[in-house]
């Protein structure tokens, strides 16, 4: 069988840098009502309580890094081209973890997988061939895990955006205008 290419077999992963020991001070208002994903239910129209995002999502903000994803090879499992990953590096991986290894040089983005040694790094993408972690010959570091994968679920041109000290501005169009009373 001929060897894949090989930009379909990354899921490459964009360096962004260590999450801050700081904390932003800004806290997001949270709902104490759950959303309904099936039957609906009524909820209160307000809120009752706030969340800061960073003590949520980032508990070790010493160990804690993000890398935005490039490519498709963790799609299947909900992880796109685009997404901002959390990744913390003290947390021990797992068979069934999602991790951040280094393969060849370079970042991937693999599930772990196997109930005994040898252990295997799977993409979600069966023509993607497994990476054996105890590959004599080759050149493997798990190099954290993830923890939380952050995707828009708008397109590009619609998304929200935010300048340093402005407020949060959407694109002009037909979506972005109020119904009518």
């Amino acid at each position: 069988m001929g060897r894949l290419d090989n930009t379909a077999q990354r899921a490459d992963l964009r360096w962004l840098g260590a999450i801050s020991d700081e904390a932003s001070g800004e806290a997001l208002p949270l709902a104490l009502e759950s959303v309904a994903a099936g039957f609906p239910s009524p909820a209160d129209d307000y809120v009752e309580a706030s969340i800061d995002l960073n003590t949520a999502l980032v508990p070790r903000p010493t160990s804690t890094f993000l890398m935005r994803v490039e490519g498709d090879a963790m799609q299947a499992a909900g992880i796109q081209h685009g997404d901002l990953l959390v990744i913390d590096r003290s947390v021990a991986a797992r068979p069934g973890c999602t991790v951040v290894a280094i393969h060849e040089g370079r970042f991937v983005l693999r599930q772990l997988r196997g109930e005994r040694p040898p252990w295997h790094l799977v993409a979600s993408d069966p023509a993607i061939p497994a990476i054996r972690v105890d590959d004599p010959g080759g050149e493997l570091l798990i190099w954290g895990v993830v923890m939380h994968a952050v995707h828009h679920l708008l397109p590009r041109r619609q998304r929200v955006t935010r300048s340093p000290g402005s407020e949060a501005t959407a694109p002009a169009g037909p979506w972005a205008q109020t119904p009518p009373p």
